[in-house]
């Protein structure tokens, strides 16, 4: 391999010293990683998650989250959240709660920039079509889709499947299998929890949709200020901006309430994840996944508010006619070129014809639809002529 190295660039070996002097002992440490699937030779100037982080960047699955559903359907207006914007976001709140626990930023990051890979077209509604059509074949879930779509689908490398990412990077996209007694990933054990890094991503994921999901839903005109300033959460964020903030518009009073419902839950699991630390002291990532409850998490308080808010979203947007009507056509189309695709799998890609002889057909229709975009799909549909 090439030497990349210059009297002022960090060696790979430096940038690791670095980790084990600068970060917690609970911190994942990239000199300590349990390895890839095959052997890759490791990069010169970039620790291993560092290049996890760049080879997700790099990768197809990742670019088509820009034209994937969050909540409104993909182009229905400029400023809609998509799958992309989303974990974007959810990526920066994952990298300063890391920053400020300690924990290693690298691999939250690739942590979240994963998570949502495996997400369907027409979002959540788009897997529950997919988990039903699979109901015989395994069924479907956008987690263990991640996993699939970075060790089977996307396949850009000479040499191996898959990106070959890290385990610690695989194995924190396995939310609910951590919690599996006796689970494992490539003979090492996931549980009972997950690393601090992928706890951290966790709740990433969730502190990001309570605050935009609301964002969304005010410029759609769905929700309403009067029916937020019903919710405990709204008012407290509220109460905390008018107390910051004077003389402000309705437009910068909304945004910066937005904010700060992002900011009192980053302060509440900051506080309880020190909490926890100082008392079950964990010296190494393991301590972390066995500890005796997860570290990283909202206090009692503040899961009691969000679970009366997350009841709020269900009733007043996500389950809203506006949100769902524009959907129902959506995944009516989709479960038709689902179907179409297994009659005809000659229609796919070449790529996707390719793995039908070792992963089955409905596994790789299922693949393929996965992967589409809202946009693609709604293409192959009306291209094959289904809504005859």
């Amino acid at each position: 391999m090439t030497n990349y190295k210059t009297n002022e660039t960090p060696s790979r070996k430096e940038l690791e010293d670095l980790e084990t002097t600068g970060l917690a002992p609970y911190a994942s440490k990239s000199a300590d990683t349990l390895g890839r699937k095959h052997a890759d030779p490791p990069h010169p100037l970039r620790s291993c998650f560092a290049r996890d982080r760049d080879r997700i960047f790099h990768s197809r699955c990742f670019r088509r989250l820009e034209y994937k559903t969050q909540v409104f359907v993909n182009g229905t207006a400029d400023h809609f959240r998509t799958r992309l914007t989303h974990t974007m976001e959810m990526s920066a709140v994952g990298r300063t709660l890391a920053r400020i626990l300690n924990a290693n930023e690298d691999l939250t990051e690739s942590i979240c920039l994963a998570h949502d890979l495996g997400h369907s077209p027409f979002g959540h509604e788009g897997e529950k079509v997919l988990d039903d059509l699979m109901k015989n074949e395994g069924g479907f879930d956008h987690n263990l889709q991640s996993l699939r779509n970075i060790e089977v689908v996307e396949s850009p490398y000479p040499g191996f499947r898959g990106l070959n990412l890290t385990w610690e990077v695989r194995a924190g996209l396995l939310k609910h299998e951590a919690h599996s007694a006796g689970a494992a990933l490539d003979g090492h054990p996931i549980g009972p929890f997950q690393s601090l890094e992928a706890q951290i991503a966790d709740l990433a994921d969730d502190m990001t949709y309570h605050a935009h999901d609301v964002d969304d839903g005010l410029e759609a005109g769905i929700v309403t200020l009067a029916q937020l300033e019903t919710t405990e959460f709204w008012q407290r964020a509220a109460a905390e901006t008018k107390a910051r903030y004077a003389n402000l518009s309705e437009f910068q009073f909304l945004r910066a309430t937005i904010r700060t419902m992002l900011e009192l839950q980053v302060v509440d699991v900051v506080n309880h994840a020190n909490r926890a630390l100082d008392e079950f002291n964990p010296q190494s990532m393991r301590d972390v996944m066995s500890a005796p409850r997860r570290i990283v998490d909202f206090g009692a308080e503040m899961k009691s508010i969000l679970g009366e808010f997350s009841a709020f979203m269900f009733e007043n947007l996500y389950y809203h006619q506006g949100v769902t009507e524009a959907t129902k056509q959506s995944v009516a189309m989709m479960r038709k070129l689902f179907l179409h695709y297994i009659g005809h799998p000659a229609t796919m890609g070449n790529k996707a014809q390719e793995r039908i002889e070792t992963e089955g057909l409905w596994r790789t229709v299922c693949d393929y639809v996965a992967g589409c975009t809202d946009r693609y799909a709604i293409e192959e549909y009306q291209k094959y002529g289904l809504g005859a």
